[in-house]
């Protein structure tokens, strides 16, 4: 902190103003004193072994209002947690990388609904899935009533599914064709494995049904293609250097190692926490849990990156912002509104949401935001290693819950955290 507000010190008035800073929460309209009941919380979490270590963050009006580390990074070497720790985001990297693409709509690139197969002809006349014989993993299609759009992948309605943690058709058949989810992998180029995918069947017609795929890696594919560079590139040259993102990367720098978190596991039987192995099988490939200090060459626009909260903090910021921080526009405000703003009309989202979706996020609706305490129009997804985020326009706040376990029985906390973070509102 001191470090920080050294730095702070040294910068000109005009461009403090732009910056997340720390400040009292009476000076963004929010109750200390409720702000405490989240340290009790998360204590909790880690005194019943559910999770080693978490860091969490809530951010109203532009202000740093809550900021903390809890437990240990390293439960046998008793490290502390940190809170400019480097966490695994897995899925937290779709948002980043849906408006990378869309700075390129803004360019005049592509139209939403323009077929993919315009730019990546491998998905020129797509076909769907009829029968899978699961004794060999061979597969009949028929042709599909229509091309994907781009719409459709960045609202996840193209037909497309996951590859390792999907569907048990979608798992094989990408198994089969040595199509990967993108994290953990060694060897491999996007490009490569984008084309493989679009030969590969839909498990349903673009448009029908929300199924959570491999859209955003499509995208990231898109990216290169309509820049001419390869992703992580484009995105340190148009979001994370702009915006001072310096913690996010796809595969860290060595001088930044030492600050990516250990990755647990839990217990089968006690549902506790446990070391996780040195690698993992996922549906037929392997997971190297330490793949963000790998010298990769695949860049994984589904969920690749790792970053800090800070970091995301910033991202976030920019969009509540209407698509600017610190002086920089990255996008104009009228793309961050439908951006955040319902694109899948009344398709069932999955794992029993209410909430609809737009172009690279969940988005609360009238009706889901009777469920919890977040009003209509906040918007947020997560990641594998259970991250989580959102964004309130309304409330004009953030939340952000950092731990890095996989699997875990015990994901309520991020819903009990969003709980205790509203009813901390004072004003």
């Amino acid at each position: 902190m001191k470090k920080y507000m050294l730095l702070l010190a040294l910068l000109p008035l005009a461009a403090r103003a732009q910056l997340l800073r720390p400040a009292a929460p009476a000076a963004a309209g929010m109750s200390a004193e409720r702000l405490n009941r989240i340290d009790t919380l998360i204590l909790e979490y880690i005194s019943r072994g559910y999770v080693n270590g978490v860091t969490a963050m809530v951010i109203r009006d532009g202000k740093i209002v809550y900021n903390k580390a809890f437990g240990y990074d390293n439960t046998a070497l008793k490290t502390p947690e940190k809170t400019d720790n480097i966490f695994r985001i897995a899925s937290q990297t779709k948002a980043i990388t849906s408006v990378a693409l869309m700075t390129l709509y803004e360019e005049g690139k592509f139209l939403l609904d323009d077929p993919v197969s315009r730019y990546i002809p491998e998905f020129a006349r797509p076909q769907v899935l009829k029968t899978f014989n699961p004794a060999d993993s061979s597969w009949t299609t028929e042709p599909a009533t229509r091309e994907i759009t781009i719409r459709h992948l960045l609202t996840h309605t193209s037909g497309i599914g996951y590859a390792q943690i999907g569907s048990k058709e979608a798992n094989a058949i990408y198994a089969k064709a040595g199509v990967i989810a993108g994290i953990g992998v060694k060897d491999a180029l996007l490009a490569d494995k984008m084309k493989i995918l679009g030969k590969l069947p839909l498990f349903h017609n673009p448009g029908e049904k929300w199924t959570y795929g491999l859209n955003t890696d499509v995208l990231g594919y898109l990216i290169e293609v309509l820049s001419g560079k390869p992703l992580d590139q484009f995105l340190r040259d148009r979001l994370f250097t702009p915006l001072g993102m310096k913690d996010t990367y796809f595969y860290l720098p060595p001088e930044k190692q030492g600050r990516l978190v250990t990755l647990y596991s839990e217990d089968k039987k006690t549902k506790l926490i446990a070391p996780m192995p040195a690698d993992i099988e996922l549906q037929g490939a392997r997971l190297i849990p330490d793949y963000p200090k790998m010298k990769g060459s695949y860049f994984s626009g589904g969920g690749g990156l790792s970053s800090t909260m800070y970091d995301y903090a910033i991202f976030l910021q920019m969009l509540l912002n209407g698509g600017s921080y610190n002086g920089v526009r990255i996008l104009s405000r009228n793309t961050v509104r439908i951006m955040t703003m319902n694109q899948t009309g009344d398709l069932p989202t999955g794992w029993n949401s209410q909430d609809n979706f737009g172009l690279g996020f969940a988005v609360v609706n009238e009706k889901s935001s009777g469920v919890s305490l977040l009003p209509a129009g906040v918007f947020s997804w997560g990641g594998m290693f259970n991250t989580a985020y959102w964004a309130d326009p309304k409330e004009k706040l953030i939340g952000i819950i950092y731990k890095n376990i996989w699997p875990t029985t015990h994901g309520e906390l991020n819903d009990k955290y969003k709980v205790l973070v509203y009813q901390a509102i004072n004003d």
